[in-house]
């Protein structure tokens, strides 16, 4: 088996989480509402679903492809990854959220009547009004369940298709049509996060609400993620190791 150190990893895990922020918020700050061509909400779904999926086949042999704090610490809870590495993986998917942002900022204000009062892909709750918030006008809590929830899927699915006993090959074509899957259902609810690095991203460009609203925008996603972590190192595990499993979270 081959085996990389932690430079190249944490590369791995820029490069991947700047080409699922560029690529995804991408498509929703300049293609989704193009003048009749436009490719709206299924478009944006898709394309959140295809970065992944590229970059997953592309990297994810070096670093595990999480481009996600999330997924990173939901995969920690399911037993599959070190403490120690937790904390350099978000700094690297944190910084290629924000690099990807960055990008898409020089580009989209290339456009002379573009600005940021269109939220540039950012993530909210509640309704504020001016692009701000919701693109729905969905409540705190109606965020929570859907980010906690889809979030704990995400997570779930992840290391139900990397588990060793399942179809080999296959893993990151069935992670990207979950994360389509998850756009599909929560654009109109958050802009869809599940995800704290993509949401930082797009946050330190819009400022204001976006910045009083990012706590959100890790602490649902990190609660969803290690559910599904525990839940499935439960699931997956054979029957003697996870009646042990349970009976130590029972101690505990």
């Amino acid at each position: 088996m081959v085996t990389y150190d932690m430079s190249k990893r944490l590369g791995a895990e820029f490069f991947g989480t700047f080409w699922l922020v560029f690529g995804g918020c991408g498509s929703a700050v300049i293609a989704a509402t193009f003048p009749e061509v436009g490719i709206g909400l299924v478009g944006v779904s898709l394309a959140f679903g295809l970065t992944v999926l590229t970059m997953a086949y592309a990297v994810g042999h070096i670093s595990g492809g999480h481009f996600n704090p999330a997924v990173t610490l939901g995969v920690w809870a399911g037993g599959r990854f070190e403490t120690k590495d937790i904390i350099p993986y978000w700094i690297s998917q944190i910084v290629g959220a924000s690099a990807a942002a960055a990008a898409l900022y020089l580009i989209a204000t290339g456009k002379a009547d573009w600005g940021l009062d269109t939220g540039f892909a950012a993530n909210g709750f509640g309704d504020l009004g001016d692009g701000a918030g919701s693109p729905g006008g969905y409540s705190m809590s109606a965020a929570l369940v859907a980010e906690v929830l889809l979030t704990f899927f995400f997570v779930l699915i992840i290391m139900g298709v990397t588990d060793k006993r399942a179809p080999a090959g296959f893993a990151p074509l069935a992670i990207g049509l979950a994360l389509t899957l998850i756009h599909l259902i929560s654009i109109p609810i958050t802009n869809t996060s599940v995800n704290p690095a993509r949401s930082t991203g797009q946050a330190l460009f819009v400022g204001g609400w976006a910045i009083q609203q990012l706590w959100f925008f890790w602490l649902a996603p990190l609660i969803g993620g290690v559910v599904g972590g525990i839940v499935y190192r439960w699931l997956g595990a054979p029957d003697s190791d996870a009646a042990s499993i349970a009976a130590s979270t029972a101690r505990a």
